[in-house]
This record gives C-alpha cells, structure tokens and sequence, in this order.
C-alpha cells in the first residue's frame, strides 16, 4: 500500500517542480542570455576606459562617455526601483553630479548589483503582471544594449578593443 502511494506523490511533486520552473521562462532566459552579458560588457567597459577619456565626446552633439555611464546607472536605478516597488536609491541628479572615472564606475556597478537584486525578486507573473513592470524589466535590457552600443564607438576610436569583442577574439586591450 504504502509503495502504490509513493508513486503518485512522486509524480505530483515532480509535476508542481516542473510547472513552476516553467513559470520563469521569461525572467530566467532574459537574466542569463541578455543582462548579465550586458552587465558584464558596461561594467568592463567603465574599466577599460582611461580616466582622462571620461570626458571624450565623439562629435560635439553626442554625450561624453562618462555621461552615457550615468545615464545607464540612472535608468538602472529608476527602472529597478519600480521593479522592487520602491523609491530609488539615487536620484538622477546624484548621479549627474558625478565627473570622475572611480566615481563614475562605482555608481554603475552599484546601479546593476541593485537591479540584479531587483531582478531576483520577481517571476514571470509579476512582471506580465502590470505595463510598468513589464516596461521596467525589457528597458535594463534594452536600453543598456542601446547604450553599448555607443559606447563600442568611445573605446574603438580610442584604441580599446570592447570587451564583448575582446572576449569573444581572444583580443585584450588596445586594438
């Protein structure tokens, strides 16, 4: 008796693992295939630059790059506070008022440790769950590869190799 009833619990907890396993496709796939490499790529990037290239812009139109590091740790915070259901940490203008490189890059590991908790905290059903969550959850994946991708031109046109390429080639540091 008792192993006839073995079985069907096994395959109910089996059942209910799966299933909720299941539920976190979404938050699961996009964390591991789209925000850590971005995190990884950002926050590489901030290292690699030199100090004095905080300040370098492109053309005169376009942000420094040490702007388009704050304004990934700006979106981060914002995006990943609405994720926690919580005011952010830092404001926009605390970040804004940062200049130099050790500053600049702290502020964004900070902003994608902050998000990576945020992150933890939810599952698939609650970021479908409400138009802001689900704008909250794609923007720090989205908009941090938008911002890479500026970013690649800042550290080729400075000589740097971008860390995505740099991992990928075996190439390191300057080009």
């Amino acid at each position: 008796m008792i192993h006839k009833l073995k079985v069907p619990i096994l395959a109910g907890v089996i059942l209910v693992s799966a299933t909720l396993h299941a539920q976190n496709n979404l938050t699961t796939a996009a964390t591991q295939r789209y925000f850590n490499p971005i995190r990884r790529n950002l926050e590489a990037s901030a290292e690699v630059m030199p100090a004095d290239k905080y300040n370098y812009r492109l053309t005169s139109g376009q942000m420094t790059f040490g702007e388009w590091m704050i304004h990934s740790a700006q979106r981060n915070f914002a995006d990943c506070a609405t994720l926690k259901g919580e005011k952010a940490p830092q404001t926009a203008e605390q970040l804004a008022a940062l200049k130099d490189k050790a500053e600049i890059s702290k502020a964004l590991k900070d902003s994608f440790a902050y998000c990576a908790s945020a992150i933890e905290g939810v599952d698939d059903q609650k970021i479908i769950a409400s138009p802001q969550m689900s704008v909250a959850f794609l923007h720090i994946i989205v908009h941090n590869n938008e911002i890479y991708g500026n970013v690649v031109g800042y550290l080729r046109s400075s000589g740097i190799v971008p860390p995505s390429t740099a991992g990928r080639g075996g190439q390191k540091g300057k080009q």
